[in-house]
């Protein structure tokens, strides 16, 4: 998908600049054109010597040349231009971008850029968390711009958190899956259910469960990012959408997920409901706080709504449906089970028996079996890669 592009990097003044090399090399080995552009801070981190050199062009930096006239070299750069990846992108330039400022080569170019940008940011965990940043990120993705998140890891300043630029192979990876699979789901209506849900005890108490969301939010940005759209229904969390693609429901009960999600049902082509939903709440909740006794505590439950099954009892001919089974013990058994029961396309299986899967964790380990009992079994991976491979299987459908 990259081979004959055109591309500019723009290299901001970060640590993660010094990553930069390798992505120009592997842009080169895909067959791409590369020129670069940089603010003066970045040259503190990577000299021009190796920029020119493995990109086999000119770097462009300076907008004033000593005394010579002002160039415009940089304006028609964008025009030569296929993409713009910003990498590292740091907090200043996200900022500049974000409210229209052009002081530099690279935010004057940035500003002229009409086609597709990539953005990869790479900061300090407290920054990249900053509510201006955060809110600047959301400004330029929801104006045309591809974020390429960081992840979470060891920082350059000793932190350990978000922030950690992606790998170079990770954003060539991203890129070539944006060019080639934005475009698929154009047009298609899909309910994502995430997060759990809390069952009221009384005034201050619920019953829950662990779920972050997380994998949820994944798959809801993946399937964004291939052109559908989506109604992501979610129970609390403190994650953020990113894509403009996405239209965010919070609800809090079962009850209000079951309402929501059977309500937008009849409109979309595809629901996947991966939100991890309480099966029992109280019979009653107290309106004020139940007070400590002394004496045992006893809570009728009673079964919620059950919303995969039914969903699966109204699903059209032409509508995909997809769940998850999270399982302890006898997890295919279970599974199938479920995906009969269910009347599913496919279901994903977690297993709690899997280090690294299940409940607040940044990865995951599935097994996907479709309603022809084909099973395919995945190795541990990010959420997002996850989320990858759950899209691709709903694609093959």
């Amino acid at each position: 998908m990259l081979s004959g592009k055109k591309i500019l990097i723009g290299i901001s003044g970060g640590i993660a600049a010094y990553k930069i090399p390798l992505l120009i090399r592997e842009l080169i080995k895909k067959d791409c054109q590369v020129k670069v552009i940089t603010t003066q801070n970045a040259l503190e981190f990577v000299t021009l010597t190796t920029l020119r050199t493995l990109s086999q062009n000119k770097v462009y930096h300076q907008m004033f040349n000593g005394g010579e006239e002002y160039s415009t070299e940089h304006i028609s750069l964008t025009d030569w231009a296929d993409i713009f990846i910003l990498a590292p992108a740091t907090a200043n330039i996200i900022g500049k971008m974000a409210n229209g400022l052009a002081d530099c080569t690279l935010s004057t170019s940035l500003i002229a850029f009409n086609k597709d940008i990539f953005i990869a940011p790479a900061m300090n965990t407290k920054m990249y968390n900053n509510p201006i940043v955060q809110e600047n990120l959301r400004k330029v993705e929801s104006l045309g711009a591809k974020i390429i998140s960081p992840t979470s890891g060891n920082l350059a300043c000793g932190y350990d958190g978000d922030g950690r630029m992606e790998e170079p192979i990770g954003i060539v990876n991203k890129i070539e899956t944006y060019l080639s699979l934005n475009q698929t789901l154009r047009n298609k209506t899909i309910i994502v259910t995430a997060g759990g849900t809390q069952e009221k005890i009384d005034a201050v108490r619920y019953i829950g469960n662990n779920s972050s969301g997380k994998m949820g939010y994944c798959i809801a940005e993946e399937l964004a990012l291939r052109g559908g759209n989506v109604i992501l229904i979610s129970g609390k969390t403190h994650l953020k959408v990113k894509n403009p693609n996405i239209k965010l429901i919070n609800v809090v009960s079962a009850e209000e997920m079951f309402n929501e999600t059977t309500k937008y049902f009849p409109m979309a082509d595809i629901a996947i409901l991966s939100a991890a939903v309480a099966d029992f709440k109280p019979l009653s909740v107290s309106e004020n706080k139940i007070k400590k006794t002394g004496q045992d505590l006893i809570i009728t439950l009673c079964p919620t709504s059950d919303i995969l099954a039914t969903l699966g009892k109204t699903k059209k001919d032409n509508q995909i449906l997809i769940g998850f089974a999270l399982e302890t013990d006898n997890e295919k058994e279970n599974a199938i089970k479920k995906l009969k029961n269910k009347n599913l396309d496919f279901i994903v299986l977690n297993s709690l028996n899997d280090k690294g899967a299940g409940f607040e964790t940044p990865t995951n380990k599935i097994t996907i079996i479709d309603k022809n009992l084909n099973i395919q079994e995945y190795n541990l991976k990010t959420k997002e890669e996850v989320a990858i491979d759950i899209v691709n299987k709903l694609i093959s459908l």
